[in-house]
């Protein structure tokens, strides 16, 4: 019926050389990062640093993916993807660190430390500025909080489609995730 949500077969592959392809790797690199994240946060007995919640959002295509957070949220670090394309460095083995999309530039302070903690870790990053790219924060945003910022991924080639990355990309974010929260 009208409606109805469809999912296809994203056709997930992995290759030898490492790279990653499937419709909407994005998402699912993100929420596996997450869920790495706090793994080794279990196996380990490592707390965070500072009072942290992870959310995984939907619909951020549409415009309202983190709309709605509680009040005493501070900062909010998206994690998404980094764009691949003409006048961009990011590259597939990259993570990327946003300075500036659609909706505006992004926390100096965040960007800052998050640059830092890629240094820090030894990921291999890339600073870029997404004209025509909006995230799950830009909605935090437009629904008034007023919020340090900032949006990382992994390297993504040809969003919204049969999109590939590598391995390396997203082992690099979750180098600067960890030392961006626990440092």
């Amino acid at each position: 019926d009208n409606g109805d949500f469809v999912f296809i077969d994203p056709k997930f592959t992995m290759t030898g050389s490492g790279f990653l392809k499937s419709r909407f790797i994005d998402d699912k690199a993100s929420a596996v990062l997450l869920l790495l994240l706090l793994r080794w946060c279990s196996e380990k007995k490592v707390r965070f640093l500072h009072p942290t919640r992870i959310y995984f959002v939907v619909f951020e295509e549409v415009g309202h993916g983190a709309s709605y957070l509680p009040r005493d949220i501070e900062s909010m670090l998206g994690v998404d993807m980094g764009c691949i394309g003409d006048d961009l460095q990011c590259t597939e083995y990259d993570v990327s660190i946003c300075a500036k999309d659609s909706g505006g530039p992004y926390s100096y302070e965040v960007v800052g430390k998050l640059i830092d903690a890629a240094r820090r870790e030894g990921a291999d990053y890339a600073v870029d500025v997404y004209p025509h790219y909006g995230s799950d924060v830009e909605a935090t945003l437009r629904s008034g909080y007023d919020i340090r910022h900032g949006l990382i991924g992994s390297g993504v080639y040809a969003s919204h489609g049969y999109e590939r990355s590598h391995v390396d990309g997203v082992l690099h974010t979750l180098k600067t995730l960890k030392g961006y929260l626990f440092v």
